[in-house]
């Protein structure tokens, strides 16, 4: 599956799974570009990535289009890889893309989940449901101990 990105230096580029093999990586997924949730766990990533490139690629990953990711990139100054998985084909595979409800209306949407995935691009570790506050602290909890 070949997937349009934004890279960490701004640019378009094609993205695939084999683009995840020889390097540990943070695959995150999240709802939706620019919402408070969502933008505080991107900065969260963006504050830290000193901390946690030691250990890994970071990529965040949402159904938003290339256009909304370069925009929110730019804004935000982020420093890693955003996937426009736009038909959501992604997050179907890693099972992340579920049935929500808001003010008693049902939607498809992402659950905000976050992947280790090694080297060989098998995950190592997952979080589901990730509530944003201190999750990088327990991502790094995790790669510190590996």
């Amino acid at each position: 599956m070949i997937l349009q990105a934004i890279d960490k230096a701004g640019k378009t580029i094609e993205w695939s799974e084999k683009d995840l093999i020889g390097q540990t990586t943070i695959l995150y997924f999240y709802p939706k570009d620019n919402t408070s949730g969502c933008t505080n766990e991107a900065c969260d990533f963006r504050d830290n990535i000193n901390r946690l490139l030691p250990y890994v690629q970071v990529i965040g990953v949402s159904p938003d289009s290339l256009a909304s990711h370069q925009g929110f990139q730019k804004k935000q100054g982020l420093n890693f890889t955003l996937i426009a998985d736009t038909e959501h084909a992604l997050a179907e595979q890693y099972n992340v893309w579920k049935e929500k409800s808001m003010y008693g209306r049902k939607y498809m949407g992402i659950e905000r989940s976050t992947f280790i995935i090694n080297k060989q691009g098998k995950i190592i570790k997952e979080w589901r449901k990730v509530k944003v506050a201190s999750h990088v602290e327990e991502v790094l909890a995790v790669l510190t101990k590996a």
